[in-house]
């Protein structure tokens, strides 16, 4: 867990079902005051499953709608960042990011962090939280995993990545899709020193 919440967080989507997890973490980072900036990015396989699974398709105005803003209105403290633009802020050591998380996460974007592969923004993004030893969370997405996940988790792990797969709970009983997503995303943030007011507590 980071010493100090994070103020910059750097948050990338790809193309593993799951977009309702990534919602619900933008929701909470977006009303958390102790976040000031987020840097967002998406893969075009990422563009894909929003579109199946939130109904949010293209990338005009895209985190006012995957948020559900009036009118798609844009977001002030959420910026979106390009795929393709290897030269952005958050492509640079120098950029003051506090933690990085990628929700959910493809094993194909799992195995481009965890082989050194930064031929997008999002595993430069990633390359960059490791190698300046900043947070790094993974939120895996796949089943059954083979052997070679496997491996790519522990070459993750290994180079201080945390691997958080996108495993929701079900001890405190969630009504909706939306509460078991919104409960998974709370935990993410805490595990980064962003605890969320609402979360479940469990008390034995």
């Amino acid at each position: 867990m980071a010493n100090q919440p994070p103020q910059n967080l750097t948050v990338a989507t790809t193309g593993a079902s799951g977009a309702i997890f990534l919602k619900h973490l933008l929701l909470a980072v977006g009303r958390d005051q102790r976040v000031q900036t987020v840097n967002f990015i998406a893969s075009d396989s990422a563009l894909r499953v929003m579109a199946e699974e939130l109904n949010v398709k293209g990338r005009s105005n895209l985190v006012g709608r995957i948020l559900g803003f009036p009118g798609g209105r844009s977001s002030r403290k959420i910026q979106v960042q390009s795929n393709a633009d290897i030269g952005a802020n958050v492509a640079s050591g120098s950029y003051p990011a506090d933690a990085m998380i990628v929700i959910p996460c493809s094993v194909g974007t799992l195995a481009r962090i965890a082989n050194g592969v930064a031929s997008h923004l999002i595993e430069r993004a990633a390359d960059v939280s490791l190698k300046e030893k900043r947070p790094l969370v993974l939120c895996v997405r796949e089943t059954p995993l083979n052997k070679i996940h496997i491996r790519n988790m522990y070459r993750a792990a290994d180079a201080g990545a945390t691997v958080f797969p996108l495993i929701p709970a079900f001890y405190n009983g969630p009504a909706s899709l939306d509460e078991m997503a919104r409960e998974f995303a709370f935990r993410v943030l805490a595990h980064l020193g962003l605890p969320q007011p609402g979360a479940f507590r469990w008390k034995g």
